[in-house]
């Protein structure tokens, strides 16, 4: 059996996670028993939640235990199996962590499914045929619920959440509008992505500011959004929201570093007859099937195409995800293994 290079939780972030939290370990992999499978992973996700879980908190989701392996999604290839429902060769998606390689019990619920690669890359099932595109769907068709000719608007529109919401948008005949860092992201929003319009919210001093570019981009208002930054931008759609507007709050990446988010306005919440309403995507599983069958024809007829930010070896990890913090990433944030 390989030797298995990982990534551990060295100690717990004090405010700012840095790359010092994590530590590079190498360590041997354990012979197969029946009913597992050895995977080599390809590609590692890196996405925001994994901050929260950093902090011993109490959250959505258990923290990370100091000393293991960093939880993440991961796709790659079988390269043994002793479970009849898998085979050398199987491309696979599961939650295998910051390592290379991944021994996983075959028959456990969700632990571990084939991918077909004929029309969607591997690396997609990271992305917008995976956790994230199945986050934007149900964000926008089970809170949201458009109507068409509805605005909607979606932060951090360029990663890979905001990439798919755009298409699942305009799918329905929404207007949609992004909100991004920066001109070059704005650019690939509106015009590879397809949105009607992005904002840069860089050069907004703060919310009444970027409000105002907001109302320009939403002449009619706001119907929907998703919320995936909080603080500022939030503060600012709020102050654009329609009557009985939906806001889908999917993530709140302001404050990960554990800073206090306060809101400016929330009695516009009362004024508008808001529906502002929290989820956590594994906790919807039955729309998964459903989400995915839709993500999957959009990637495959070129309506939806995603970007990648791909660091290179799994020491490059810890790196990446401090960037990804910061929005450094263009689109959805890889670690390529093989």
């Amino acid at each position: 059996m390989p030797a298995n290079q990982q990534i551990v939780l060295d100690n717990r972030p004090q405010g700012e996670a840095t790359e010092s939290n994590f530590r590079l370990v190498t360590a041997d992999t354990p012979p197969l028993a029946d009913g597992q499978v050895l995977v080599r992973h390809h590609y590692l996700s890196l996405d925001p939640y994994m901050r929260g879980r950093m902090n011993d908190s109490k959250s959505y989701a258990q923290p990370q235990p100091l000393g293991e392996v960093m939880i993440g999604g991961t796709v790659g290839e079988v390269v043994e199996s002793r479970h009849p429902k898998f085979a050398a060769g199987d491309k696979v998606v599961g939650m295998g962590g910051w390592q290379q390689y991944a021994v996983v019990d075959g028959s456990a619920p969700g632990a571990l499914r084939k991918v077909d690669t004929t029309h969607v890359p591997l690396s997609h099932y990271l992305g917008a045929v995976g956790m994230p595109g199945v986050t934007a769907w149900y964000g926008l068709v089970k809170i949201i619920a458009p109507q068409k000719g509805d605005t909607v608007v979606v932060s951090a529109a360029a990663g890979a959440v905001g990439s798919a919401f755009g298409a699942l948008a305009k799918a329905r005949g929404c207007r949609v509008v992004g909100i991004a860092g920066g001109t070059d992201k704005c650019r690939y929003v509106v015009e590879e992505l397809g949105f009607d319009a992005c904002v840069d919210y860089k050069p907004h001093k703060d919310a009444r500011d970027l409000s105002r570019a907001l109302r320009d981009a939403c002449p009619s208002g706001i119907d929907g959004y998703f919320e995936n930054v909080g603080g500022m931008v939030l503060d600012a759609v709020l102050l654009r929201m329609n009557a009985f507007g939906r806001i889908a709050v999917c993530g709140m990446i302001a404050g990960y570093d554990g800073q206090p988010l306060p809101l400016a306005n929330p009695a516009l919440i009362l004024v508008q007859r808001l529906k502002v309403e929290g989820f956590i995507v594994s906790e919807h599983m039955e729309v998964w099937p459903e989400a995915l069958n839709e993500l999957g024809g959009l990637v495959g007829s070129g309506k939806l195409r995603p970007r990648e930010s791909v660091a290179q070896g799994l020491e490059a990890a810890p790196a990446a995800f401090l960037g990804l913090l910061k929005g450094r990433n263009f689109g959805k944030q890889l670690v390529k293994l093989v």
